[in-house]
């Protein structure tokens, strides 16, 4: 079971050895923000700091630099967008503590990373690493705001992922490198699923044989998950579509529920929009009768706003059933999560009881 500290450092390695350097800044990132990364292992006698990655490339030419930078989001990802402009050969990252630290480099993003490559010919590889995710931390550290990223989407100048395997993570940074191409990279990492017992992904999925992939089907009938059987495809009733941690928190409480009436699909890559590769997916299940979009975040923001037409269009395309995708999450909010736990999950549990129960 390999989960994603060690997932993101083996991406890494991988790079350095093929000759790729990689330059990556933001607030605590050399042990990373929830003690993930161990870039930087210090002797506690003499206070040396020691990086293992910077010894993996066979000649010591190519570079792994990592720094801790000070709280100025505004300069230091405006520095590495300059940076990764001018460096394409290398992985260029800028990691916010909080993905809502981001906040502060909002004119960054505005007037160069979403839009210089139409304004400058500019390309860039920069990639934007925003922990994401509703733990009952408050609306401070809840939310990385996806919609004001997929609000800037258009004419394919940006990617924006949300993975739920460390594979799929491992293969997103690779790509990045390995494309013909440069598009800044927006990535909404996980907290809780740092160390979530199922949040892992066997030895195999890394393999030159696997790939990122932008949708991910329902793994409930994994050997590595050991849950409940699922229904076949055409007793399928409802299929729930999610993009990040909710999709664990929906398989266990199916789990409780023992409904194997439902399937759950993850869309990994919200832009550009996997829409045929969902259509392929969802083709199997022909009396689906009901589609659901069930995310954490509150209705206004999140990923609704954005994704409802891009599934329309492709229930429309497969002729399902369903004609239109339904909403279930929490209502439009002023902030981005409550500050109360206990009311943070007493909201969680019906947004998942309710996105899993079938009417009938």
């Amino acid at each position: 079971d390999i989960n994603w500290g060690f997932a993101e450092n083996m991406a890494y390695a991988t790079l350095l050895s093929e000759g790729y350097p990689i330059r990556i800044t933001g607030q605590d990132v050399r042990r990373g923000t929830f003690s993930h990364r161990h870039a930087c292992i210090f002797d506690k006698d003499t206070g040396d700091g020691y990086i293992p990655l910077s010894k993996i490339a066979e000649d010591n030419s190519v570079r792994f630099d990592i720094y801790d930078s000070l709280l100025s989001e505004e300069a230091v990802l405006g520095f590495e967008y300059g940076y990764s402009a001018t460096r394409p050969s290398g992985l260029v990252i800028w990691e916010a503590q909080f993905g809502d630290f981001a906040n502060g480099a909002q004119i960054i993003f505005d007037q160069f990373i979403s839009s210089g490559e139409k304004k400058w010919t500019r390309a860039s590889g920069l990639i934007m690493l925003l922990p994401h995710g509703y733990e009952g931390q408050g609306p401070e550290h809840s939310s990385a705001r996806i919609e004001r990223y997929l609000q800037a989407c258009a004419q394919e100048n940006l990617q924006v992922v949300n993975c739920t395997t460390p594979a799929n993570y491992f293969h997103v940074l690779r790509r990045q490198i390995h494309r013909s191409f440069r598009k800044p990279l927006i990535v909404f990492t996980p907290k809780s699923l740092l160390r979530h017992k199922k949040c892992v992904s066997e030895i195999e999925d890394f393999s030159n044989k696997n790939s990122f992939h932008r949708v991910l089907p329902d793994h409930a009938e994994d050997p590595q998950y050991k849950l409940i059987k699922l229904a076949p495809d055409k007793e399928i009733k409802r299929i729930i579509i999610c993009s990040g941690k909710i999709y664990f928190d929906l398989l266990e409480k199916r789990q409780e529920m023992k409904e194997k009436r439902v399937q759950i699909i993850r869309i990994e890559q919200i832009y550009p929009f996997p829409a045929k590769t969902l259509a392929k997916l969802i083709k199997r299940f022909v009396n689906a009768e009901e589609y659901i979009w069930c995310q954490e975040e509150p209705q206004n923001m999140g990923c609704w706003n954005t994704v409802e037409r891009y599934i329309n269009w492709t229930l429309n395309h497969i002729k399902s059933k369903a004609k239109n995708i339904k909403y279930i999450g929490r209502g439009p909010m002023a902030s981005t999560a409550t500050g109360y736990l206990k009311k943070h999950v007493a909201q969680q549990q019906e947004i998942v009881t309710k996105a899993l129960t079938i009417n009938g």
